[in-house]
């Protein structure tokens, strides 16, 4: 039989600590590689934690604001960075595809996306995935991706992508996954509470594209929280979960194989039955003989979307001299 075990990672990050958060995941990869997991996959926004204050604090209270953003941007990950190295050795010693959820900055230190980082077992950062839409009050912190991460990279497993928290609610952006033959599909993700609808979700996700879907979520508690972030007494004064957990794993069936589980940590795994994934496609394959390109067609526009594009020109850019090397040769008549 072809089979592959997968492991969905629930954990506490080192809140808005991104080398303690970084240990975390060499260490915790390494425990789901023991547990024979070939595909491993951890939250959403995991190194440093996922900023959940912005639920907390008004949008109005621009201060209070700024002071946990200053402490979270400066814990955030450069990609590709000395950081996301260190990811990829544990990849690679765990011979494993790896997932990880990050709060990724550009150099600049400005803008902050929620991306999933994917890697191979050779340690190779395959790519990364940012967040197309942050939902509500997260965009008070998170911008916007676009097209150009939403790719499925074939493995030995068959395809391997995913989509972030409340993206799986975005109907086009599945079927985007679908049709790019996804077959591990992976839900990393920050729930308030014990959520039932998003299980349902993950279930019907499942049976819709006749996929695997791995979904771990992190468990964080209160008490985890610095002491030294102002306001963090009236924010998170109450022992409790933050996040309660919710990981998930599911056949192709929308039968759970795993989980759900809340309040504590720990490694779900199951082993997914790859030619039975196939086999159910027989009956409904939505990016295949169930579709109807002559009705519905989806147009998917994955260019990059910078906000300048820069082009040389015949002229040399103002206040850039050319040295000897760099002139033009005459033209021969």
């Amino acid at each position: 039989m072809n089979r592959v075990t997968v492991a969905a990672v629930q954990a506490a990050p080192v809140y808005l600590d991104r080398a303690a958060t970084v240990a975390r995941v060499l260490e915790l990869t390494a425990e789901a590689a023991r547990l024979g997991a070939k595909v491993i996959v951890f939250p959403e926004a995991f190194v440093p934690t996922y900023p959940d204050w912005i639920w907390r604090i008004s949008p109005a209270d621009g201060a209070l604001q700024d002071t946990f953003f200053e402490r979270w941007l400066a814990n955030t990950v450069v990609v590709p960075g000395p950081d996301t190295e260190l990811i990829g050795k544990a990849a690679k010693k765990a011979r494993a595809f790896l997932v990880v959820g990050v709060n990724e900055r550009v150099l600049r230190r400005g803008t902050v996306y929620n991306s999933i980082l994917f890697y191979g077992p050779d340690g190779t950062l395959l790519s990364r995935r940012r967040k197309l839409m942050p939902t509500s009050s997260e965009r008070v912190v998170w911008g916007m991706g676009d097209g150009s991460t939403l790719e499925v990279h074939q493995t030995p497993y068959g395809g391997l992508g995913g989509l972030i928290c409340w993206e799986n609610y975005m109907p086009l952006a599945r079927f985007a996954m679908y049709a790019q033959g996804i077959d591990l599909y992976c839900a990393p993700t920050w729930i308030w509470g014990k959520d039932q609808g998003w299980q349902a979700t993950l279930r019907h996700i499942a049976l819709e594209g006749r996929v695997a879907v791995i979904s771990a979520a992190i468990a964080n508690r209160t008490e985890s929280v610095p002491d030294d972030l102002p306001g963090r007494d009236q924010l998170y004064g109450e022992p409790g979960w933050i996040c309660p957990g919710g990981s998930v794993i599911v056949g192709p069936s929308g039968e759970t194989l795993a989980g759900p589980l809340y309040d504590t940590e720990g490694i779900l795994t199951a082993e997914i039955d790859l030619d039975e994934m196939a086999t159910m496609r027989r009956t409904l394959d939505v990016a295949g003989h169930y579709a109807r390109p002559d009705v519905f067609r989806l147009v998917v526009n994955t260019s990059p979307r910078p906000i300048a594009e820069l082009s040389a020109t015949e002229a040399p850019p103002l206040g850039r001299r050319f040295n000897e090397q760099e002139r033009v040769p005459p033209r021969k008549t």
